[in-house]
């Protein structure tokens, strides 16, 4: 593991049970960083992490509910008092919601898609914020939708959620530039063979898309390579 690109690093995926989040656990795990896996589901993030020791990679798991705000708090604690500093963290759990016009948002819905897809990123930074400064070269590594830029019918709850995920990375990039290594980028997955993907698009044919993998190992080559800060990508396959 001592020859790979990002030995010694630690990273955190949060939504890491499967799709994007997982592969990209793994990917990281790959290139020699410690990946701490966050998710509800204590049994998937299990499954990844058995994937990830199998391989030779090292991984810790720490099952939460990023809606509890509170968890995210404890979960830092417990990072803190094991660690010095944090060198990647990537944002990628989120929630879809119901796809509706904007006057039929429900509003328990709306608060709760708000809540994990962008009151917890921010939770997240102010939580890891001084191990992230800690890191010599610390990435934030945050994933958007097409519709957080380009506005669509029906997708107003998530597409708002996106677009003020977008602003909130984008303003803390600008934030820690000159007075820390951390560096923040956008990751447009583009359209990938997810849960989440098919909840949204039930006649699509998921063979005709790429895999989580494609967008995982885009991620890794990102924070890799001398990538500044403010960088937005969009993973085609």
């Amino acid at each position: 593991m001592s020859n790979l690109p990002l030995t010694g690093k630690l990273a955190l995926v949060t939504g890491a049970s499967r799709g994007i989040g997982a592969a990209t656990a793994e990917a990281l795990a790959k290139a020699g960083a410690h990946v701490i896996l966050t998710a509800r589901t204590p049994g998937a993030l299990e499954e990844v992490e058995e994937r990830i020791h199998a391989t030779g990679g090292s991984a810790t798991i720490a099952p939460l509910d990023l809606i509890d705000g509170d968890s995210i708090g404890r979960l830092a604690q417990a990072i803190g008092g094991r660690w010095s500093a944090l060198d990647i963290m990537v944002l990628n759990a989120a929630t879809l919601g119901s796809l509706a016009a904007v006057q039929a948002i429900d509003a328990k819905e709306f608060a709760r898609l708000l809540t994990l897809n962008i009151a917890a990123p921010q939770a997240l930074i102010a939580a890891f914020d001084s191990m992230l400064r800690a890191s010599s070269d610390a990435r934030v590594v945050a994933l958007t939708s097409s519709v957080g830029t380009a506005p669509r019918a029906y997708w107003g709850a998530y597409g708002a959620s996106k677009a003020a995920l977008e602003t909130l990375i984008g303003a803390y990039g600008e934030e820690v530039r000159n007075i820390s290594a951390i560096r923040t980028h956008i990751v447009d997955p583009g359209a990938t063979r997810t849960a989440m993907r098919a909840r949204a698009y039930p006649g699509e044919d998921p063979a005709t898309l790429k895999g989580p993998e494609t967008v995982a190992d885009a991620i890794v080559d990102l924070v890799v390579r001398d990538t500044p800060t403010g960088h937005r990508m969009r993973v085609d396959g």
